[in-house]
């Protein structure tokens, strides 16, 4: 078995063996270290035991179905996660989303898709490609470190997906701007891959669930109707210009 602390270690909860077995034979070509289960209980003991860089997980497993492991994992980890499923419907791909999920790659699928797939999520999560925002960005209570990938409210961690990140960090670094749905979905998925827009709508409801003090009430990232979202612009202090 991997180290605990093996880098680039990718989970792949997936109950058919020979997609499973593929899946794994590309991530090691492209270099990453690999984990399998093939039912949702064993998956999840193995992403507690283990604490992945990455989890692949099917949606339709034995023991426990990847919804119920999906829950479950978010209750501890926000590990980057792309969920693999036959469902082509949207809504049924929006509920991955809303459960948590940075992507999801519909059955069939390219091994090498699913690669690139993966790489690009890590990219959003890694502090070097985070850095561009140069300088940690603040607004009442909020504080992001680009760099060092972290978000503090308040003074205390907050957990944020790869995806949500990525979206605040858009958001705080040009205060006041409109972001499109469009832009920020190409922030997301700068393959090109087509994903709905309603997706950004369900990573924005999360956010503000883990920052907004009512997130009923946004105070922070408002919406604008019929074009997309903006972070509030700080108000001036006593004094300044």
């Amino acid at each position: 078995m991997p180290s605990p602390k093996a880098n680039g270690l990718v989970l792949v909860i997936e109950d058919d063996r020979n997609i499973c077995s593929l899946v794994e034979t590309y991530l090691r070509k492209a270099g990453f270290e690999t984990l399998s289960a093939h039912d949702g209980r064993s998956g999840l003991d193995l992403a507690r035991r283990y604490k992945p860089g990455f989890v692949i997980l099917d949606l339709l497993l034995p023991e426990m179905d990847g919804w119920d492991v999906c829950r479950e994992l978010r209750r501890f980890s926000e590990v980057p996660l792309l969920i693999l499923t036959a469902q082509k419907d949207e809504v049924d791909r929006v509920a991955g989303f809303t459960l948590g999920a940075d992507d999801y790659v519909v059955k069939p699928f390219s091994p090498r898709e699913l690669v690139e797939r993966v790489r690009a999520i890590l990219r959003r999560a890694s502090p070097r490609e985070a850095a561009d925002a140069g300088t940690v960005l603040r607004h009442e209570g909020l504080e992001l470190d680009a760099e060092r990938y972290r978000l503090t409210r308040d003074g205390k961690p907050v957990a944020l997906t790869p995806s949500e990140f990525s979206i605040l960090k858009t958001l705080m670094s040009r205060p006041g701007r409109v972001f499109t749905r469009e832009e920020l979905l190409d922030r997301l998925h700068a393959d090109g891959a087509a994903v709905v827009d309603r997706v950004i709508d369900v990573h924005v409801g999360k956010l503000r669930q883990k920052i907004e003090r009512d997130p009923a009430k946004p105070a922070f990232i408002r919406t604008v109707r019929g074009v997309g979202y903006s972070f509030a612009e700080r108000e001036a202090e006593p004094g300044e210009a």
